[in-house]
């Protein structure tokens, strides 16, 4: 019972980040701010050593300098630098930082590679409560702003002319972005959190004919990818984090290769 116990929240747990991340996901794929998410995730465990130094919840921690990480890249987007330089150097910094910073800690026990690289397996009903809670406030946060979110992705433009504030939407997804690295941290780790938002949206994106469809099938593969790796990774006794992204990878790699001998199929016919 005990055995059923751990992994039934396990499984909860991969799922709930699967809903939260993936819609979110979408959104990054459409923008191309694949390293805007590995800067917002590095900066997590900046957060996770704060907060063990503080004594403070681990995710209040994470939540808040991602949100500070993912704000100040928001603001200096807009300001002339040269985004891929500036995101390496804060992703890793912060990264570098947290590191050092955990090194610091004493008399507190630390699992570096769990927060590395996610440890689902220990999560506890609290964990769950805050992942769930974390994924009703990224799904609904999207569902209030979807549309003007939608055209603000279109063209910065259209959005103007819309009545729509490009930045406010930009500062929407800052906010969600920031929640799903702090849910996400126990499932994946840091290394590991913007792989899920990233796989399962561009997975579903041959796929999909609308914006909604692919947020909807992104969602599927991420909850199947989350599942069928804690099943894996049960079988193979592989680490459940990295299993999780492997099948996810390998659903992408069977969509990308199914869509393209379809290509060539409805070509030569």
């Amino acid at each position: 019972m005990m055995l059923d116990d751990f992994l039934i929240r396990a499984a909860l747990a991969g799922f709930g980040v699967a809903l939260a991340a993936a819609p979110l996901g979408s959104f990054v794929v459409w923008r191309r701010m694949a390293y805007f998410g590995d800067a917002t995730a590095h900066a997590a465990i900046l957060g996770v050593a704060l907060a063990l130094g503080l004594s403070v919840s681990v995710f209040a921690g994470a939540l808040v300098v991602s949100l500070l990480m993912a704000t100040a890249v928001s603001v200096l987007s807009g300001r002339g630098f040269a985004m891929d330089t500036m995101l390496g150097v804060m992703a890793h910094s912060a990264l570098a930082f947290g590191l050092v910073g955990v090194s610091f800690l004493s008399g507190v026990r630390i699992d570096l590679m769990a927060w590395l690289f996610g440890d689902i397996l220990a999560v506890s009903r609290g964990d769950l409560a805050v992942i769930w809670g974390g994924a009703a406030l990224v799904l609904g946060l999207l569902a209030w702003r979807w549309q003007a979110l939608l055209t603000a992705t279109l063209s910065p433009d259209l959005a103007h002319a819309s009545g729509i504030d490009p930045r406010r939407e930009q500062l929407v997804l800052t906010l969600a972005l920031a929640v799903v690295v702090a849910v996400a941290i126990k499932v994946v780790g840091v290394l590991l959190i913007a792989a899920m938002l990233i796989v399962p949206a561009a997975a579903a994106r041959p796929l999909a004919a609308t914006p909604e469809q692919m947020a909807a099938l992104a969602a599927l593969i991420g909850g199947v990818s989350a599942l069928g790796g804690l099943g894996a990774s049960f079988r193979l006794d592989t680490p459940t984090g990295p299993t999780i992204v492997c099948v996810a990878a390998l659903i992408f790699a069977g969509i990308m290769a199914g869509t393209g001998l379809t290509k060539i199929v409805r070509h030569n016919y």
